[in-house]
């Protein structure tokens, strides 16, 4: 490419920048609808088809019935299903270390074969940079946000740092925590650090995980075993993925540990209900932080996924709430296609931001009053708290309204969400 053509102005409908998990779904979603998009990547994509088994992304999310829905409407769920990673799970089984205050959720309660899956992030990537590539949307990888114009010039002009000048009529920032876009665009956040920090790992165990997520409240923190499909050839009980949040010097001393002494540990911790832990692989340590920006839109442009709002990794919602976005812009733009209304007005971004900002709140504060009210030890508090887990496991009406909370499968849910 000549210098003259890296500097020429190109326009595109709509520019998504970041090609992760959310922004590579958004753009299959668009082009569904007839949306020309150009997504913006940092990094180079990711579309291999598999990997060495001791291959292990330590980042795995809880994939939800509704983003599950997505993913198959946009064809990468069964991209997913050929790779080899898929572990679903039956169950749920919540207590507090300090009482016998437990709740447990069951698929067959929901009349569903399952309550969701457990997945490494690189799986869902690379299914959908698959399904990137063979749609032939147009992907600008290896690339870095340099500039944006302000909020009073539509369509917005985006300048990149190797020079070139691009326009669009709508930005979508999917740009992750530490968006770009929302700091050029000055959206403003909500956000504060928890006193804890999340250590993660994929650990051997001896007995089977019984297709069951696991979480246990103790006196420093959560913690949770999440199934994973062992190896081909494994001669362990079962696998899972830990994240175990404890204060931040604790946190750093047990990622440092000798393994034997960390496997010892965590048998501890957990009360060796999954027998004996046999092995982990690298651990890391990552700070927990809440972030929410108070406005999702600007003239021509628009926030989703973690660049919209991350949230206590409690319930593993994190990527699910992206999804949702991705299903509710999608849909609002739709409805601004007929309409003949133009992509990046107000009026068609507030109704985005109306359907999705209450829905994320709901559940930041959801998840924000568990890891409150299980992070204080106060014995009065505890055994309330232990009452008020036992109440909520009898009373079947509030249970199955938290869980289809979590599950995704409400009346309220955007097209692409449904099955």
């Amino acid at each position: 490419m000549s210098a003259s053509a890296v500097t020429q102005a190109g326009h595109f409908p709509v520019v998504i920048v970041g090609a992760g998990m959310v922004g590579a779904a958004l753009a299959c979603g668009l082009q569904d609808i007839g949306i020309q998009c150009l997504l913006l990547e940092a990094k180079e994509l990711n579309a291999q088809a598999g990997w060495a088994e001791d291959d292990v992304d330590p980042r795995v999310s809880a994939i939800s019935l509704a983003s599950q829905n997505l993913l198959t409407h946009l064809g990468a769920w069964p991209r997913i299903q050929t790779m080899g990673r898929l572990q679903d799970y039956q169950n749920m089984y919540v207590w507090d270390a300090c009482g016998t205050g437990h709740i447990e959720f069951k698929a067959s309660e929901q009349h569903l074969p399952n309550l969701g899956h457990i997945l490494e992030n690189k799986t869902i990537t690379c299914a959908l940079h698959q399904e990137l590539q063979e749609r032939g949307i147009e992907v600008w990888s290896k690339v870095m946000l340099q500039d944006m114009s302000p909020m009073t010039q539509v369509p917005r002009q985006l300048t990149l740092a190797d020079g070139r000048v691009i326009s669009a009529d709508l930005v979508v920032g999917a740009d992750g925590a530490n968006s770009k876009v929302r700091q050029l665009s000055a959206l403003p956040t909500r956000e504060w650090d928890y006193p804890h920090h999340a250590l993660v790992t994929r650990v051997a165990l001896a007995k089977g995980h019984d297709n069951t997520a696991w979480q246990r409240f103790t006196e420093n923190g959560v913690l949770a075993f999440l199934p994973l499909r062992s190896p081909q050839g494994s001669d362990t009980g079962s696998h899972c993925s830990i994240v175990w949040s404890q204060p931040a010097l604790p946190a750093k001393a047990l990622q440092a540990m000798p393994e034997a002494d960390f496997c010892a540990a965590l048998e501890r911790a957990f009360e060796g209900r999954l027998g004996k832990v046999l092995g982990t692989d690298e651990r890391y340590v990552i700070p927990l932080r809440q972030r929410h920006a108070k406005q999702y839109i600007q003239p021509g442009l628009v926030l989703v996924g973690d660049a919209a709002h991350t949230i206590h990794p409690l319930a593993g919602q994190g990527v699910n709430l992206g999804f949702l976005d991705v299903a509710a812009l999608v849909q609002t733009l739709d409805e601004a296609l007929s309409a003949q209304q133009s992509l990046g007005a107000m009026s068609v971004l507030e109704r985005h931001q109306q359907r999705r900002r209450t829905d994320n709140l709901r559940m930041m504060a959801l998840m924000e009053s568990f890891a409150r009210l299980f992070a204080n030890q106060h014995p009065l508090l505890s055994m309330l708290r232990n009452k008020a887990m036992h109440t909520m496991q009898a009373l079947a009406p509030l249970k199955q309204h938290l869980a289809q909370e979590a599950l995704g499968v409400g009346k309220h849910l955007p097209p692409l969400s449904r099955h």
